[in-house]
């Protein structure tokens, strides 16, 4: 099969027709279904695949930090007038707010109507919490809900990048990226090798992209091979509901806002988004999805300091996955231990979780120390409860970073068409299959970006492909 080039916005050739082989989503989702099918026919072979998966994960994370920074300062440097920043950050907390209360929402609306825990009668002082999952109740327990503003400056400055910490991170870029702006003319020297320095990680992330098929193999096998596929049975129906509502969430709330205002289609977002959304799966994390999902976002249309600011951000901020699990699992909880808790009560709840969902993204058991963290912090429920569902958060992890994924693809999207940074024809054309497709697993960064004084910076352009 021939590559046809064709032309895309402002010149760009793209390649269209490759061959379906080489695509990357069919060779993470073909690893996917194998890995499955490994952990479950040779369980001691799957389990033994876990460094394949972890190995992939961690290659993904030490990018992370460094995209981030880097794209960061690029976007800010890149905005003609400071404010615009300020507004487009205040705009994606307002909107990071109010999702996550949608969905937490949404989370005690399913198990209120669908009260799985009732009849469990589980008893507390039964409940084993030795382990890992009692170094997360440890952990949860003496963690406080106002922690996640008084860490977000960096005990050093390599510091926030050795922890692994987005927020950290996006802390220092921000400072770095108005101080460089502020400076004039002294700073255009440094901003143009930070975009060199951008092109040169991503070349560096597209040689890591190659191995995701990998990646997804090794993570579903030792997934499947350590935890079974009869875990899914234990609590199938808590894990139906849960799947339940985070696809009606997905589909009737995300794709409603971004029919009615971005005037975009949810579906075709999906479909758009399907290689990141795999690797997703496959890895249970959205994390090694964060820069294709930049990549992406910029293609179809939303400028760059958008997509730096506000798809980092919303890693931390915006886990409308996370949010949905918080409150189902807790209200499961209380029913399966017998505690009555009023509407009032549970509203007490949706606040404290409003705040004890932020930045649990990229903790290893992110989840399980917000929801302890929750429990400790009401008191109402008690917080070896979640013992309940600890066999089957690897399976509901899965689909609350599939969620936590989609909610900032949208997130993006909504904000960029409030700020009028959306190329709202060439979103659709894209969207539609006529504007090309990004290859990340080879994208060629080789173009350049424009500075506030209209001059060339070199720097990445994230709408090249390969030639």
């Amino acid at each position: 099969m021939t590559h046809t080039p064709v032309e895309a916005a402002g010149g760009t050739e793209v390649l269209k027709g490759r061959p379906w082989y080489r695509q990357l989503y069919v060779q993470v989702l073909v690893a996917i279904v194998v890995g499955v099918v490994l952990g479950w026919r040779w369980p001691d072979l799957g389990t033994s695949m876990e460094p394949i998966g972890t190995t992939f994960v961690t290659a993904m994370k030490m990018l992370i930090g460094p995209i981030v920074f880097l794209t960061v300062i690029g976007g800010i440097a890149g905005v003609a007038d400071l404010k615009k920043v300020g507004r487009t950050g205040v705009k994606a907390l307002a909107y990071f707010q109010i999702g996550t209360i949608v969905a937490l929402g949404a989370g005690l609306v399913a198990i209120n109507l669908f009260p799985l825990g009732e009849g469990v009668h589980a008893k507390v002082g039964d409940l084993d919490t030795s382990g890992d999952a009692g170094q997360y109740i440890a952990t949860g327990e003496q963690r406080h809900w106002w922690e996640f503003l008084t860490n977000l400056v960096p005990k050093s400055f390599f510091g926030a990048f050795v922890e692994g910490d987005i927020l950290q991170v996006i802390f220092l870029a921000v400072i770095f990226g108005v101080a460089l702006k502020m400076v004039g003319k002294a700073g255009e020297p440094v901003i143009a090798s930070v975009n060199r320095l951008t092109e040169v990680v991503f070349k560096v992330l597209s040689f890591v992209m190659k191995a995701a098929p990998l990646g997804a193999f090794g993570a579903m096998a030792f997934a499947i091979g350590k935890f079974g596929l009869s875990t899914l049975t234990s609590l199938g129906s808590l894990i139906l509901l849960f799947y339940v509502t985070s696809i009606t969430f997905v589909v009737v709330v995300l794709g409603a806002v971004l029919a009615a205002y971005v005037k975009l289609n949810i579906f075709q977002l999906l479909r758009y988004l399907k290689e990141e959304l795999l690797l997703v799966l496959g890895t249970s994390t959205a994390e090694p999805a964060l820069p294709g999902l930049m990549r992406k976002l910029q293609f179809m249309g939303v400028d760059r300091p958008t997509v730096g600011l506000v798809v980092p951000t919303g890693y931390s901020f915006n886990l409308d996955g996370a949010a949905i699990y918080l409150s189902l699992a807790t209200l499961y909880i209380a029913q399966a231990t017998d505690t009555s808790l009023s509407v009032g009560q549970q509203l007490g709840l949706l606040a404290v979780m409003l705040l004890t969902s932020k930045g649990a993204a990229g903790v290893a058991g992110g989840g399980f120390i917000a929801l302890t963290a929750t429990l400790s912090t009401v008191g109402h429920v008690p917080a070896a409860g979640i013992m309940l569902v600890f066999g089957i958060d690897k399976f509901m992890s899965e689909c609350r970073a599939l969620v936590n994924f989609c909610g900032n693809a949208v997130a993006t999207l909504f904000v960029a068409r409030w700020e009028n940074a959306l190329d709202l024809e060439r979103a659709g054309r894209v969207l539609a299959g006529e504007g090309g497709q990004v290859d990340l697993s080879g994208m060629e960064d080789a173009a350049s970006a424009e500075d506030a004084e209209g001059a060339e910076v070199p720097g990445p352009r994230l709408d090249r492909l390969p030639r």
